[in-house]
């Protein structure tokens, strides 16, 4: 859960949207809004590995959403890692 500075959730969402494009071993990466907060962002991402994911973190796209993202966020929340093991979606 991320929290957007008040006003910016929409800025904040398009950002990061712009940066998941090419992520190597990232089945899905979900961006959603809060229906009971207008700042609150959800993010839901499946990785075949949490190698994939760290090197997510390093490629050129991703560090450009982080750079321009970071100063519109106001809070993170609960982080949770699960392992999906079935479901509608999954390779």
């Amino acid at each position: 859960k991320l929290t957007a500075v008040a006003g910016k959730r929409d800025a904040l969402i398009a950002i990061l949207a712009e940066g998941t494009g090419d992520m190597p071993g990232c089945q899905s990466y979900v961006i959603a809004t809060d229906p009971a907060d207008p700042d609150a962002i959800w993010i839901t991402e499946v990785w075949d590995s949490r190698d994939h994911h760290h090197a997510s973190l390093q490629l050129p796209s991703v560090r450009a959403a982080i750079t321009r993202g970071r100063p519109l966020i106001a809070g993170m929340g609960p982080h949770t890692e699960t392992v999906p093991v079935a479901g509608h979606g999954l390779r």
